[in-house]
């Protein structure tokens, strides 16, 4: 019924929004590690009722990118460097299985060439981005690429898992590269990884191998340099 969903769906629509919007201020920044703050304050901040708010903060605090405390409200999750060794290793378990899946299913579908060349256009705009050191245009446009890509793997379960597993790395990962950034440590123009068109080439070519070796460089890549900078 009409009057039944119209409310319920705005209501959903309103929490998904304020989700979105806390965690882009995580990977801003605006948001950092261990900072406090309550449902009224969030409620507050964006003009809208306490409930939508409390359920978006729950998702947040299900999806690990928050904690909540019974008597303070809620917190910014504090990753350390064991947990980002552990993302990227399960980033690169679940890429291994959609690479070799995506190998297989090009050959059995016409189309897939040219929904990897739609995905490399994001991977252009996200390299661009990288070496550049524009940070806030490549987590954007890199999330975009892997939910793109992941997506044509056909199970949206491992592809929503992916992509959050992919979100709570780069919020992981902005803490330290802000800081040296913002610390005088330099801009970020160089040291951060751009061979997004590489990997979907290799794709192109069913090629799962060399797919493999780009996303272990990849992680090697991001792995030490958020240890030089987690150590500085």
């Amino acid at each position: 019924m009409p009057g039944t969903d119209g409310p319920a769906v705005i209501r959903s629509t309103l929490r998904q929004q304020i989700a979105d919007a806390l965690r882009d201020e995580v990977l801003a920044g605006r948001l950092g590690p261990g900072q406090e703050f309550t449902v009224k304050e969030i409620a507050d901040q964006y003009g809208v009722s306490a409930t939508p708010v409390r359920e978006a903060l729950v998702n947040l605090t299900a999806q690990g990118l928050l904690d909540a405390d019974q008597h303070r409200g809620f917190r910014v999750h504090e990753h350390t460097l064991a947990d980002y060794r552990g993302m990227l290793e399960a980033r690169g378990l679940i890429a291994d299985g959609i690479f070799r899946d995506l190998a297989r299913t090009a050959q059995a579908r016409a189309d897939m060439s040219d929904a990897l060349l739609s995905v490399r256009r994001r991977g252009e705009e996200a390299a661009r981005a990288a070496c550049a050191g524009d940070l806030n245009v490549l987590i954007g446009y890199d999330l975009r690429f892997w939910r793109e890509l992941s997506a044509l793997f056909g199970n949206p379960y491992l592809s929503d898992f992916l992509h959050r597993l992919r979100v709570k790395s780069w919020v992981c990962a902005v803490t330290h590269l802000r800081r040296w950034s913002e610390q005088g440590g330099g801009d970020l123009r160089g040291a951060l990884w751009s061979r997004h068109t590489e990997l979907v080439d290799a794709l192109v070519r069913r090629d799962p191998a060399a797919a493999h070796a780009i996303v272990e460089e990849y992680n090697a890549h991001s792995l030490s340099l958020i240890e030089r900078l987690a150590t500085a």
